[in-house]
Parts: C-alpha cells; structure tokens; sequence
C-alpha cells in the first residue's frame, strides 16, 4: 500500500505541475499582441487590442461650407406678356434670372491620423468645397486644418493640423489581406460618436463598373464591416491594429448600411500621400488604354445577342480602346488584346491593374503580357503622364494666367443680359495676355464650368494643368456684347 501511496501522490504532482504550466502560457499568451490577432480555427477573434491600438488614431472631421450668392436661371411662365422685349431681364426661353442666397452648410466625416506632426488621411468627398475644417481627436481636442492636397480620382484627401506627438496609426500592408480575414472600421457614423464595426474582407480589387479607363482608379476593399454615412474617411483595420484602407462608400439602395462597405486599400493611399506632399497632385502613370474584365466583356456580347469568341479559359482584362499617343500604342497593344499580366503577376480584373499602377510613377518600366489572336506575347511599356508625357505634373495657380479678376456686378449683368460672369480687371503678362484677352472681357465659363467666382476660376484652372489636355477653354463676352472663344495654353513643368 505504502507503494501505491507514494504513486498517486506521484501522479498528483505531475498533474499540478501541467495545471500550472497550462496557466502560465494561458496568461502570458494573453499578453501577447500575436495572441489576440490570431486563433484556432474555428475560435472567435479578439479584436480588443487592435481596437485599442487604432481607436486613438480616428477622428471626426467637421466641415462648413458657407453661404454664397448664385444667380439661376428659373422658369416664369409669365414673362413673355409682362415684359415681352426683356427689359427686366428676362432670360432666353421665358426664363426669369434670380438671385438666390444658398444656406450655410455643414457636414462631417471621418479622417485617420498617419503622422505625429499632423498629417490626417480622409476623403475627398469630405473636404470637398469646404471653407472651413475642424479636426477633433478622441480625447476632445480641436485643431483647425488645411488642405494639403485632393485627388478626385482616388477620392481620398490629405488635410494637416499645426500638432505635435499625436498618436499616428500603424500603416499595414493591404495586399497581405486575405478573403476571410477579420477587420474592423473606425469611425463616426451619423454624428454619434467615434464608433467600431467589424466584420471580414468580403472580396479584394473590388470595382463598381464593369469597365473603366485606368485613369478612374477603382480596386476597393469590400467588407461587410458595418460603414454608414460619416464613417467616409474613416480607418478599415487589421487584427494587429494597422490601417489597410480607408473607408470611403457603401453599398446601398436605401442609403443606410445594408451589407456592404467598400474602402481605398494603402497600397493606392500610400501613393497620393507621398504625391500630394511633393508635388501638390498625384503623378498618375497610364499605359493609355480602356477596357474591362474579359468575363464582363463576353457577358455583355451575350446579352446583346452578338457573336463571342472563342477565349477557352482564358482570364484577363479584354482591351477594348487604345489612345493612339498613348503608352500602350508606343508598344504595340491593339484593340482585341488580352492583358493576362504585369511584370509577371496575373491579372484577372481591370481592377488590379488599376491597383498595381497606382503605385507607379510616369517614366516607369513595366513588362506586360497579352494575347493576340490566342498567341501569347510580351511588350516593356514606358508608362506616361495624363499629358502623354513622362515628367511630373504639378498644378497651375491663379499667378499662371497673369491677370486679376472680379465676379461682374448687377449693372453689368443687366447691361450685358447674362446671369453671372468674372470681369478681367487689369492684365499683366502671362497666358491671359498671351490668348490675346483685354481688360473688360467677362468670362463666362471655363471648360464648360460656369464662373461665379474666382475660386470657381482658381479650381478650373487645377483641374486642367493636370488633365490629359492642360489648355483652359473660355468662354464669354467683350463690353460690346460680342461672343468670344479662347483657347488658353497652361505651361506645366
């Protein structure tokens, strides 16, 4: 018995032992970053340390766009028997020209905080036209900020505040994601609060058409992460608590959170960031073509009756236009040919090729494969800027048109029959002198936007230094009443 004793006692021990050495890996395991990040298969997540870890780094952006003075043009069914010959300014077509005081507006969304000096990721649709930005971190504090840079394309905006050590969010790489993987979105949704949503990555290089030209960036994270309006802008995050997209539509018909959020991956952030910081806009490398994925392509042959060629099991991106000055003609793409990779990575969406240049600069190598007529072949593409060009594309200010300007009085509208229009008050050199316009030509529109204001003008001429076409089209009318049509060429660097 005394033997049997001492066994049992024996056996006890080692089971204390192993209960005790359980515990300490259990505990110590829950102190452990990789710990909560990952589990056994079929086990929940533990999202709380990288909800800790991000959290701080999300804020609200506020914005508030004030009130203007527009003059529109509306229907007055009674014109034409009060006022017949127009001597109250009556419009053409019985139209009746008004001024109207639009409301002050405001509005919030989301931002993410991607260095401790103050740089602040979020939409562009956020900032978009806003005169003035409040930055407010979860600890409550405020701080006014500006614009940095926009990028329309991208819809994604780089604002900063005058800050120091604040608490900049890990940036983590999107490509690693996987279908499957947990995340969580970061925002304030609807004002209420900085708020968290997790859910998983629902589909990778996601794109909302089924083609597009490579200049509309679209490859989307897709989430069933919950993201409802003022989540825009906000931080979508891995389990080990670093940024993989921001936050930037959902998916919706009654425009409410219904399965679906869509966020900019940071392989493409990453990109606009350090753009927008060098240059002021993005340096967008194109190979010059449009298309769409090949099973789009032969899908809509289908349901518009015509012909499908035999493809077999191919996968691709169908070319279906190619610019003639473009990257792609200087090496040799055609219509009809099926890009199936870049620099030896498959492609099977448009999507991804959006991605993958969206990383790239004008002037960059890339080696392209394609089929042609079910003949494998490649082709080294010098990728170029929207402007057919390889040299960086800065945007032009108001000092470029060498000339100042003014929105035309109510005497003026009236004497010259016209609803709104910039007064070119005083020309010095530069591309006004240059396009032969004078002192007193009103413009009315610039590449068909109308001119209200000076910053309309200012936008305008942004917009067009960077476009494929940097030449500024105008629009207006001399002091006589006589028409005139400018062309204005937009020196760029």
């Amino acid at each position: 018995m005394k033997n049997l004793k001492d066994y049992f006692l024996y056996a006890m021990c080692i089971i204390a032992i192993a209960f005790s050495a359980g515990s300490f890996v259990k505990v110590y395991a829950s102190k452990t970053p990789a710990a909560t990040a990952s589990s056994a298969a079929g086990q929940p997540v533990d999202l709380t340390y990288a909800t800790d870890k991000a959290l701080p780094s999300v804020v609200t952006v506020r914005v508030v766009t004030n009130s203007r003075t527009q003059t529109v043009e509306m229907e007055d069914p009674f014109s034409d028997f009060f006022d017949p010959f127009g001597f109250f300014g009556r419009g053409q077509g019985g139209t009746q020209r008004r001024q109207v005081q639009t409301p002050k507006r405001q509005g919030s969304g989301s931002g993410v905080i991607i260095s401790a000096d103050g740089y602040i990721v979020t939409n562009n649709h956020v900032v978009d036209g806003a005169d003035e930005i409040t930055v407010i971190l979860t600890d409550n504090r405020e701080y006014n900020a500006r614009i940095i840079g926009t990028d329309a394309n991208t819809d994604l905006a780089l604002i900063k505040v005058e800050a120091k050590e604040l608490p900049a969010i890990a940036i983590g790489d999107s490509q690693k994601l996987k279908v499957g993987e947990w995340v969580i979105a970061i925002g304030n949704p609807f004002s209420i609060g900085t708020t968290v949503t997790a859910g998983i990555v629902s589909a990778k290089a996601r794109s909302m058409s089924s083609g597009a030209s490579v200049t509309s960036v679209q490859s989307f994270i897709q989430t069933d992460a919950a993201i409802n309006r003022g989540n825009s802008g906000g931080a979508l995050v891995n389990v080990n608590g670093e940024l993989v997209g921001i936050n930037s539509m959902l998916y919706s018909e009654t425009g409410s959170y219904s399965g679906y959020g869509f966020a900019i991956p940071t392989t493409i952030m990453n990109k606009v960031v350090d753009d927008l910081k060098k240059y002021g806009a993005v340096q967008r490398a194109l190979i010059g073509i449009q298309g769409s994925d090949l099973s789009s392509y032969v899908d809509r042959l289908k349901q518009e009756g015509r012909d499908v060629p035999e493809f077999g099991t191919v996968n691709g991106i169908y070319v279906a236009k190619v610019d003639e000055d473009g990257a792609g003609a200087a090496a040799g793409l055609k219509e009809g040919d099926i890009i199936t990779a870049i620099d030896n990575q498959s492609l099977t969406k448009m999507a991804e090729l959006q991605e993958y240049l969206a990383k790239k600069q004008p002037g960059d190598k890339v080696t392209i494969t394609y089929l042609r007529n079910k003949s494998k072949k490649t082709a080294q593409v010098t990728l170029k800027n929207a402007q057919g060009g390889t040299a960086v594309v800065k945007p032009a200010d108001m000092d470029v048109l060498g000339a100042q300007f003014r929105p035309v009085t109510d005497e003026e509208r009236k004497q010259l029959e016209i609803g709104y229009g910039l007064k070119v008050t005083k020309v010095n050199k530069g591309a006004i002198k240059n396009a032969g316009i004078n002192e007193g030509f009103v413009i009315m529109s610039a590449n068909d936007t109308p001119m209200r204001s000076v910053n309309d003008l200012q936008d305008a001429v942004k917009t067009a230094s960077t476009s494929r076409d940097p030449v500024l089209y105008i629009k207006g009318v001399y002091p006589t009443g006589r028409k005139g049509y400018f062309a204005i060429q937009l020196e760029t660097e």
